[in-house]
């Protein structure tokens, strides 16, 4: 019970649980009341009460006066004494057999001791309630106190305050929301977001700019949801006046007139009641206006949010770095420009560690308005938020409100958080079971669990935003939400990060958490009372832990409830004097190298959690396992035991055991689960081979397992031979689940028939089966009628030949509804099927949701059965995307459909059918298609395209014909990549809409034609690595809107398109590499407007770039010196021509190049950035110098150069020192005299 009694919250519930649960047991009464104390118990129990009436005052008095801190603290550390007593007397008091009807003398005067520390222990509590006047405490101030205090800044106007950064996106969302709902009678629109967000700015905007309602009310409620009140302020907001009546009757009256066919927009600010009848009796005046009628409601709860909505929420999340900055800066008049750049980089610090709340950024900036002090920046900086005022900060009371409405029991839960670091991702099983541990949940209510509690709690901070759900379904709470957590933690708790000094550390520390110890193990073991000793589960790092370590914490920590050792490898023994902590709950030793367990280990009575997972090594359990009886958790993930131990069906509370070896004794054999009838979650039985017979089995009670939600039954792979198959079939019958089941898995079951329960449609919510490893069934269950089956997996039936009709329908189910077979079926896997032949076809309506059909290794299935699946999934999908490859050599299929998208992965035949059996008729509403690695397609069907194709992509198919191209088709996009090769010509006046055409590898193909100019689509046009191209349209490539143009490795080809000045006016970017006969302009020369332009590949264009005559626009050019072996020097004299725009020159693949010169490059007085790149030999720079105007520089695989260029060599960095950036391979030269 140890979060119990921690804080205020911890306090308040404090006295319930210690009378409910240690005062009222009767074996400590008589230790503690009648024998040795008659008045203890009573003195400890008043002393409790008193000090609790002012816990609540205390607990927010602590924010601002250290006086009332230091008493709080003194008072959590008496109680959390009170409680270790109390758990050491009920724990031991537990364990001694005949305890309540006798205590030997020796028993007695064990607890002699325990008496005289609860007898200090009350006399310090009853001192500390007498301080109460001294410090000004009062009795039960809960809510008053902050209520008073915050009223102030919490009354919200509709007037928006200063100047609003970042919102406008969130602003027209909601706008076009509450539009798009002009038609509702009432809509009511949460803005859901945590404390400081900008909830009320945004309904302030969002308010102020709506026009076109008859009313517009804005109201603020706060905690207290007041029917009556509030609906007063609303006719108030609306009259203008005064409302003096009474009774709630008549004020709703009064508001249902005034409303009755008005249209209105009301804004209610600030809403906590979750309470759904007292919200119901609120709206009932309200549905009385016109359509278009608006609620629109701020909250911090998503629970507030689901029961008023009428819509969806609108999630407000937090502010932008960059705007933050902006709110900052005006809030702390710091000036847009000329500011102190040394207060602007503490100032972004700053805004960085406010993690996106306005309210956090625009309270610090007000606390540096008009200072000018770098020391008075940097202190705000390093000081903790919660270090400030309340007067001087509004965040510290907005944040702090939210954790105040929380129960008890949840302030306990968030405080435990503060135990790990800022950013972790919450596991919320692992939370759960620590919050367990620790004895922080409320009490289970009838028909409830303790885990059932946490979930509850869970999902409830959850609502409240103090947790939030990230992509990776991680959930992590804010930073400054943490930090709340660390600060309110105070002394009990402490954080060791790696390699950080323990300054945290005291000896009012209750709980501890931490990376690494060994450097502070002499300080931690001072800690005489600490209750949690948890490592936070990171891979990233290695425990220091070792079986030395663990000795010493062991016999040091003997009130620990959390113990956890997860990752310390060096820990392969666990020591026996673990056997004295008897107050431990949790022990997690995941990870570790430990081989046994020590027989010790059972004395912890109070175990409710044991975590094993990935002990590798370890292979055997002590023999007594059975004495831990409050053992609910037990995880037993990636272990190497051999068989259990005898007597688990004693463990009653058991709830998680990942799974049961059926051991071959009577004390560990498959009836020890009759007794585990808790267990939950996903659950394994494994080697089911020892079970003798039908009667045994039936003696595990799977069918009362009610909470096992996935099942896996599984024989060992031994010898499939056995002497009697329906032995097995009665084994497997007498192990059927409850028909809650939602996953099952049977692997390597001996039978040749399964039982008919399997596939039975009382099965309603079985949404998963995998059958695996069958090897002597000769016929599949009837799994057809499961009406919520959406995945199958079949592996491994050696000896399946046919799937038939009883695959689909079981004759002898009399509960079948006249449904088609596999309603909800997705995804069907067959692996490993060697000699499956037949694949009898169901009728039309079966696999109505398929959407994945994968067949591996089933080499004697023929691909028309298959075809015939495909065609049924397509008749249900309306497929857009079409992915067609083929996976030679090989048995395997893959049929996916994803959304719109059909893929296709199958040998030659079943590709070739599928291709062939595809009409127009089948995918009508085809955009898009891929086809790769096709070998067997040689034409498409009918030898024309889909009508509605508009892009379609060909890799790898050198045997495919391309269709004809008398016909017009509406292709926008054309691939053909190591394709078509009997493609000689191709019509662009076949493809009049045609934006994009890529052609590479063509292996035939002469040219690319043009009969009825112009083309006004095209925009793109590649033509690479067509060794027979020779001509473009004779008259010109008539395309207007042509912006680029890329030829290369066209060896054949000895002309650019003719007239391109004046055909392709828009041209902007052209490619030209490895044609080596263009060696002159075509006729009317190179574009005027061309900006970007790559050349090379040919040795006698780079050596004399004049034929690209005048660029005068051109600002890239790229030399590439691939097959240019000659060239050592370059550029040589008078090669780059005047080119007045040029901004980026990029020269590489010069393998033998060995000096660059500089002087050739002075003339171009716009050069910003010189790249070179891949020149593995250039070493030296000629000349004076390289072009003043340059701003970057580059080298990438420039071995050698690069090397002088980091070195800062005398001869190369004169001549590029005047350069502000110079990069190296992605790393950036540093200009700093230390830096050589």
């Amino acid at each position: 019970m140890a979060g119990a009694l921690v804080g205020g919250a911890f306090l308040s519930g404090f006295i319930n649980v210690v009378f409910d649960r240690f005062l009222t047991t009767d074996s400590v009464n008589l230790v503690l009341g009648k024998k040795l104390g008659p008045d203890l118990v009573e003195r400890l129990k008043i002393s409790l009460l008193a000090a609790e009436a002012m816990v609540d005052d205390a607990e927010y008095k602590q924010l601002g006066d250290e006086r009332v801190r230091e008493w709080f603290n003194s008072l959590k550390d008496a109680v959390y004494n009170t409680d270790d007593l109390l758990d050491d007397v009920h724990t031991k008091a537990a364990t001694k057999k005949k305890v309540l009807s006798f205590l030997p003398s020796f028993f007695l005067n064990r607890f002699r001791k325990t008496v005289d520390k609860m007898e200090r222990v009350v006399r310090r509590i009853e001192f500390l309630e007498k301080q109460k006047d001294f410090l000004g405490l009062e009795k039960n101030t809960k809510d008053n106190n902050l209520s008073s205090s915050s009223s102030s800044w919490r009354a919200s106007t509709s007037l928006v305050e200063g100047n609003i950064y970042g919102r406008k996106d969130d602003q027209e969302a909601l706008t076009k929301i509450i539009n798009d709902n002009s038609e509702s009678q009432l809509s009511v629109i949460p803005i859901v977001g945590m404390g400081g967000v900008g909830k009320t700015t945004l309904a302030k905007l969002v308010y102020n700019n709506r026009e076109g309602f008859d009313y517009k009310v804005w109201v603020c409620i706060s905690e207290i949801f007041d029917v009556v009140e509030i609906t007063r302020k609303t006719i108030e907001e609306i009259t203008k006046s005064t409302c003096t009546l009474g009774s709630l009757n008549l004020l709703q009256l009064k508001l249902k007139e005034i409303l009755s066919e008005k249209k209105f927009f009301i804004v209610l600010d600030d809403v906590w009641s979750d309470d759904v009848d007292i919200w119901k009796k609120f709206i009932t005046p309200f549905h009385c206006g016109a359509k278009g009628s608006t609620i629109l409601l701020t909250t911090r709860i998503q629970e507030v949010a689901s029961i008023v909505q009428t819509f969806p929420s609108y999630f407000l999340n937090e502010l932008s770095e960059d705007y933050c900055w902006l709110l900052f800066a005006d809030n702390a008049c710091f000036p847009e420009s000329n500011g102190n750049s040394t207060l602007e980089e503490i100032g972004r610090k700053i805004v960085k560690k406010c993690k996106g709340l306005p309210l956090a950024v625009e309270t610090l900036g007000r606390l540096l308005r008009g200072k000018d002090d770098v020391k008075e920046w940097n202190a705000v900086l390093t000081s903790d938020i919660w270090e400030f005022s309340m007067k001087n900060s509004k965040i510290v009371p907005a944040l702090f409100i939210s954790y105040h409405q929380l129960p008890d029991y949840l302030k306990r839960c968030f405080v435990y958080c503060s135990l790990y670091p800022k950013d972790y991702c919450f596991n919320k099983d692992e939370l759960i079971l620590l919050w367990m541990a620790e004895d922080l949940l409320r009490p289970p209510r009838r028909g409830e669990s303790l885990e059932d509690v946490g979930y509850e709690c869970f999902e409830e901070l959850v609502s409240r935003l103090f947790f939030k759900k990230d992509l990776y379904s991680c959930y992590k709470m804010h930073d400054l939400l943490h930090d709340l957590a660390v600060f309110l933690a105070g002394d009990f708790y402490c954080r060791l990060e790696e390699h950080g000094e323990a300054k945290g550390v005291t000896t009012l520390t209750r709980h501890l958490s931490y990376k690494s110890i060994s450097e502070n193990l002499d300080l931690i073991i001072q800690v005489k009372s600490l209750r949690t000793f948890l490592r936070c589960s990171v891979f990233d790092l290695i425990s220091d832990i070792d079986d030395v370590i663990i000795c010493i914490l062991i016999s040091k920590m003997k009130y620990l409830r959390v113990l956890s050792f997860v990752w310390s490898p060096k820990l392969d023994v666990l020591p026996d004097s673990i056997g004295k902590l008897i107050h431990l709950h949790y022990l997690n030793l995941s990870g570790t190298n430990v081989k046994t367990l020590p027989e010790s280990l059972c004395n912890l009575y109070n175990l409710q959690t044991l975590i094993l997972f990935r002990c590798k090594r370890l292979t055997k359990f002590p023999r007594v396992m059975h004495n831990l009886v409050n053992l609910q958790h037990l995880d037993l993930r990636e272990t190497s035991l051999n068989e259990m131990p005898g007597g688990l069906s004693k463990l009653k509370h058991l709830r998680i055991l990942d799974y049961f070896i059926v051991g071959k004794h009577e004390d560990n054999g498959i009836r020890e689960l009759g007794g585990l009838s808790n267990l939950r979650g996903s659950f394994d039985i494994k080697k089911l081979e020892n079970i003798v017979d039908a009667e045994e089995a039936k003696d595990a009670r799977m069918m009362n397992k009610i909470h096992i939600s996935e099942l896996w039954l599984e024989w060992s792979p031994v010898d499939d031979m056995i002497s009697n198959t329906q032995t097995e079939r009665d084994i497997l019958n007498s192990l059927q689940p409850h028909n809650g089941l939602k996953a099952l898995t049977i692997w390597g079951y001996k039978g040749r028939v399964f039982p008919d329960w399997l596939g039975h449609s009382s099965y309603n919510i079985m949404t998963s089966v995998s059958l695996i490893c069958c090897n002597n069934c000769c016929m599949l269950p009837s799994l057809g009628q499961l009406p919520s089956l959406k995945s199958l997996h079949i592996q491994s039936f050696g000896q399946l030949k046919s799937v038939g009709i009883e695959f689909y329908k079981n004759e002898g189910d009399h509960d079948l509804l006249p449904t088609a077979a596999f309603p909800s079926l997705e995804t069907l896997e067959f692996h490993d099927m060697p000699c499956w032949e037949l694949w009898h076809s169901p009728d039309s309506e079966t696999f109505p949701q398929l959407k994945k059909l994968l067949i591996r290794d089933c080499p004697m299935l023929k691909g028309d059965m298959l075809i015939h699946i495909l065609l049924r999934m397509i008749s249900f999908s309306k497929v857009c995307k079409l992915k067609i490859r083929e996976d030679r050599g090989s048995s395997s299929h893959e049929m996916v459909i994803d959304g719109e998208t059909l893929s296709i992965i199958a040998s030659e035949s079943v590709v070739e059918s599928a291709f062939n059996s595809m009409s127009i008729n089948h995918l009508t509403c085809l955009q898009e298609m891929q086809i790769s690695s096709c070998s067997s397609v040689v034409s498409f069907p009918g030898n024309y395209l889909p009508k509605s194709l508009k892009k379609l992509e060909i890799w790898s198919c050198r045997k495919l014909e391309f269709p004809q191209q008398q016909q017009k088709h509406d292709l926008e996009e054309l691939q053909i990549v190591y394709s078509c090769d009997s493609l000689t010509s191709f019509s662009l006046d076949a493809f009049p809409f045609l934006k994009t055409l890529w052609i590479l590898d063509c292996k035939n193909l002469e040219s690319v034609s043009m009969s009825e100019p112009p083309h006004t689509a095209l925009e793109s046009l590649s033509i690479d690595g067509c060794p027979e191209f020779v001509s473009f349209p004779g008259e010109g490539l008539a395309a207007p809107n042509l912006t680029y143009l890329s030829v290369s490795f066209c060896n054949k080809l000895e002309a650019l398109p003719s007239l391109m000045n004046t055909l392709l006016p828009n041209l902007d970017s052209l490619d030209l590499l490895c044609c080596p006969n263009i060696c002159k302009l075509p006729e009317g020369g190179l574009l005027p407007n061309l900006k970007s332009l790559t050349v090379g590949g040919c040795e006698q264009q780079v050596r004399d770039l004049s034929w690209m005559g005048k660029l005068d626009t051109l600002t890239h050019l790229t030399i590439n010196g691939n097959c240019c072996e000659n060239v050592k020097s370059y550029p040589e004299l008078g090669l780059l021509p005047h080119l007045p725009s040029l901004t980026t020159l990029e020269i590489s693949w010069f393998n033998n190049l060995e000096t660059f010169e500089c002087n050739q490059l002075l003339h171009l007085t716009s050069l910003q950035q010189l790249h070179i790149l891949y020149c593995q030999k250039l070493e030296n720079m000629a000349g004076e110098k390289l072009p003043s105007s340059l701003s970057l520089l580059k080298f990438y695989c420039c071995p050698l150069l690069g090397e002088h260029c980091k070195n800062k060599h005398q001869r190369i960095w004169p001549k590029i020192a005047h350069i502000p950036t110079i990069i190296v391979d992605e790393k950036q030269i540093d200009f700093s005299p230390g830096s050589l």
